[in-house]
């Protein structure tokens, strides 16, 4: 499982995101299933730290909260 912060615009609104999933092309697939109305791209740089999620019990996909992007 990997973790990656993604940024979704709306319109005039724009927030990030993490999501959780076996790959990062799955992580897009259901952050732009999650927010069909939004423009979702993976937040570059990726954190090395915490791109790799070794909790066993991790095994389904998580959303963490949104949080504001400054425009």
């Amino acid at each position: 499982m990997i973790k990656v912060s993604m940024v979704v615009r709306s319109g005039a609104a724009s927030f990030k995101v993490a999501v959780q999933a076996g790959s990062v092309e799955r992580a897009l697939i259901l952050a732009r299933g999650r927010y069909p109305g939004g423009e979702v791209s993976v937040k570059f740089p990726i954190d090395p730290e915490s791109f790799f999620v070794e909790d066993p019990a991790a095994r389904t996909a998580l959303f963490g909260q949104p949080e504001r992007v400054a425009a």
